[in-house]
C-alpha cells in the first residue's frame, strides 16, 4: 500500500472524526443547557465546551493540511465558492461559539467558591437557540463537502 494513500486517507479521518466529536460535542451541550445548573452539569458543560473547541481546533488544523498536502490539491478547494462557503460556514459557528464559551468560562468563579452559577431561564434559552444554529450550520457542512466531491461549483 503507498504511504501517500495512508496519510490522504488518515488526514482525511482525523478531519472526519474531529467534526464528529464537534457535532457530538454540541449535541449533548444542548441537553444539558439549562437554568440554575447544578453543579455537576455546569461542570459538565465545561468539558463538553472544551471537547468541542479542540475537536473545532482540529477539524480547522486537519482541513488545512487537507487543503495544503493530503487533499485534491489546493487549487480544487480554493477555485471552488462552495469551498469558501463552507468556511465561512464554519467560522461563522466558530464565533457564534465564544458566547456559551464566555459564559462557562464565567461560571469558574461561583463553582471554584463551591457555589453553582446564578444562570436564568431566558440565558438559557438564548444559548440553546446558539446551540442550536450551530448544529445546523454544523449539519451543512458534510452535504456541502459532498457536493464538492461531486464536482458541484468546480466550474469545470
Amino acid at each position: 500500500m503507498d504511504a501517500s494513500v495512508v496519510s490522504r486517507a488518515g488526514m482525511a479521518y482525523a478531519h472526519e472524526l474531529s467534526f464528529m466529536l464537534c457535532f457530538a460535542a454540541l449535541t449533548a451541550e444542548r441537553f444539558l443547557i439549562r437554568a440554575n445548573p447544578d453543579r455537576s452539569t455546569a461542570t459538565k458543560l465545561i468539558i463538553t465546551d472544551v471537547v468541542y473547541g479542540l475537536a473545532a481546533l482540529t477539524l480547522l488544523g486537519s482541513g488545512v493540511l487537507r487543503v495544503l498536502y493530503f487533499g485534491q490539491g489546493a487549487d480544487f478547494y480554493t477555485e471552488n465558492p462552495l469551498f469558501w462557503w463552507k468556511v465561512g460556514i464554519y467560522l461563522s459557528a466558530g464565533a457564534l461559539s465564544l458566547y456559551p464559551t464566555i459564559t462557562y468560562v464565567l461560571w469558574a468563579i461561583p463553582l471554584r467558591k463551591g457555589e453553582t452559577p446564578n444562570f436564568s431561564a431566558a440565558a438559557a434559552q438564548r444559548i440553546g437557540w446558539v446551540i442550536n444554529v450551530e448544529l445546523l450550520a454544523f449539519a451543512t457542512l458534510p452535504f456541502m463537502a459532498s457536493l464538492m466531491a461531486r464536482g458541484v461549483g468546480s466550474g469545470g
